[in-house]
């Protein structure tokens, strides 16, 4: 009797240890689905690209930049370096950020630069003056209705993807140095304009 009694515990013991497990395990699968999401996988902007986004930005020193996925931070090292304006880089990825603060904290422009760790989707956009872009074209499209709340005359600019419909200022085709690759840039100033429909002919 009393080792019927042991068998049974122990059996209890094992099925109730099992339910836990279990437990934990759904908890941690909830948990991953809930966990923020990257907009695009970090592919960095080679820098002869920074350059020629922020030269086409016209960046002015009294201007604000938000760099959206900013990745390890060079754009918004690269613009408070050359031109001296307040830059703000955001990313979801805790990696990214880590690398973004060390990159700002070793060109030494903590004064003009901060970095945020935050969903680019929640942003508040009606701040800057000059927003800039590498994300997937699914991504751009999603945060239009964000970039139509930027003040007049703000500028967009975005390596080598459009803003669904909307028709930019200019394309710039760029090659690398080595000339070995090229790459595409845009350009908008707000307010967004739509592209116009094509006519049957195929002209506008």
């Amino acid at each position: 009797m009393h080792r019927k009694i042991v068998t049974i515990a122990m059996a209890l013991g094992m099925i109730l240890a099992m339910l836990a497990g279990a437990g934990c395990t759904q908890r941690q699968d909830q948990k991953a689905q809930n966990k923020p999401k990257p907009g695009a996988p970090f592919v960095p902007s080679p820098q002869f690209v920074v350059d020629k986004m922020l030269e086409m930005a016209q960046i002015k020193k009294d201007d604000l930049l938000y760099d959206l996925g900013c990745g390890d931070g060079r754009i918004v090292v690269t613009a408070a370096k050359k031109y001296g304006c307040k830059a703000v880089g955001f990313d979801i990825n805790p990696d990214r950020v880590k690398e973004s603060l060390e990159n700002v904290r070793k060109n030494q422009v903590q004064h003009l630069v901060k970095i945020v760790q935050q969903d680019i989707f929640e942003l508040d956009l009606s701040k800057p003056d000059v927003i800039t872009l590498y994300l997937l074209p699914e991504v751009n499209e999603k945060l239009i209705p964000q970039l139509e709340n930027l003040k007049p005359g703000s500028r967009i600019v975005s390596h080598d993807f459009g803003l669904g419909s909307f028709e930019p200022d200019e394309i710039v085709y760029i090659k690398s140095p080595d000339r070995k690759s090229s790459r595409l840039i845009y350009l908008w100033t707000t307010p967004l304009k739509k592209e116009a429909p094509l006519k049957k002919d195929g002209m506008k």
